[in-house]
């Protein structure tokens, strides 16, 4: 009986001496490996927020399976208003507001709006850009960011200039050199430097702000497609940001003077949906939210240059094959000159 019990017991001691050494040859084992991968969730040489991070991939990798998003109601409701506000608006705060409480060798309360407009839509394009369906080049929006920075900075300073020099008696829808207040200058070479700015506001600001503005769109319009026509619809709210939207991008086209950047682009995204359109995708909220509103814009474009076809004085500002008079040389020459 006791020798039975000895025996029994070095049988136990055995067993349990071996599945000791089992079990710490495992746990010897796992950390060998967290050290090879400090990594890895739950060791300790773990990075904080490594699980966050991993999630977040994984469901941005399901939104781009998915093809779509919803529509960014919020987004556009800010950007519409902002646009209107602050770009828009500008001109009209700098004749509402009293020129004493701006004077001409200060910023106007207009230059405080182009300000905050350079800031704030930036960040709006780089929202959009992060709800966008599926992964853009980065490096692309990075260089189209910067470059629309310094483009809208360029023209603050023109901009703000050139809407100073109309409280002195220059009019809009006259060339820099056919403005009576100019063209007396002495000496003439300072004709030379107001044509400069005029060239750095008109031409090289509008064409560094608006040309990586249009890009951007137009690379977040090209995710904007769905396999599911049913969820090619737009709720009723986007219906309603569509036409102050359209509206505020014929003031853009118009008074920015870049028809054929916004005539390119139009076009662009029409051959992209009919290239879409061949695979069976659709435009989901946010593309056709975009796509009316270019068409719309389009339309009041088209309005607009055949309501002043026969211009005698916006023709002569405005020669050539395309010709698209800005709205504030048309309210320079038949609005305050009638005051």
């Amino acid at each position: 009986m006791f020798a039975f019990a000895a025996f029994g017991q070095r049988n136990l001691f055995a067993v349990t001496g071996s599945g000791a050494k089992g079990l710490a040859g495992r746990l010897a084992m796992e950390a060998a490996a967290r050290r090879r991968h400090p990594g890895a969730a739950g060791g300790p040489g773990a990075q904080p927020g490594a699980s966050f991070l991993q999630a977040r991939h994984s469901s941005v990798k399901a939104d781009e399976a998915a093809g779509t998003a919803p529509f960014h109601l919020d987004l556009w409701f800010y950007f519409t208003l902002q646009n209107w506000v602050l770009d828009f608006g500008r001109p009209i705060a700098m004749l509402v507001f009293p020129l004493e409480w701006f004077p001409l060798n200060k910023p106007s309360v207009g230059d405080y709006f182009h300000m905050a407009y350079n800031i704030i839509t930036p960040f709006l394009l780089l929202q959009l850009i992060e709800r966008c369906p599926r992964t853009l080049p980065r490096s692309l929006i990075y260089v189209s960011i910067i470059t629309f920075i310094m483009g809208a900075s360029i023209h603050l300073v023109g901009d703000s200039v050139n809407h100073r020099l109309i409280f002195s008696g220059y009019q809009n829808h006259l060339s820099v050199r056919e403005n009576p207040i100019i063209k007396n200058l002495k000496p003439e070479t300072l004709i030379d430097s107001f044509e400069l700015l005029y060239y750095y506001d008109e031409y090289l600001g509008h064409s560094m702000w608006y040309i990586p503005f249009f890009l951007i769109l137009f690379m977040y319009f090209s995710s904007c497609f769905t396999p599911t026509k049913a969820e090619s619809s737009m709720p009723g709210a986007a219906l309603l940001l569509v036409v102050p939207s359209g509206l505020y991008y014929w003031y853009l086209v118009t008074e920015g003077q870049i028809f054929i950047l916004f005539i390119f682009t139009s076009f662009a995204m029409l051959a992209l949906v009919l290239h879409q359109k061949r695979k069976r995708l659709f435009l989901d909220s946010n593309g056709l939210f975009l796509f009316y509103s270019f068409a719309l814009t389009l339309l009041l474009v088209a309005l607009w240059v055949a309501w002043l076809w026969n211009d005698p004085v916006l023709r002569k500002k405005y020669p050539g094959v395309i010709y698209v008079p800005e709205p504030w040389a048309f309210y320079t020459l038949h609005v305050s000159s009638q005051h």
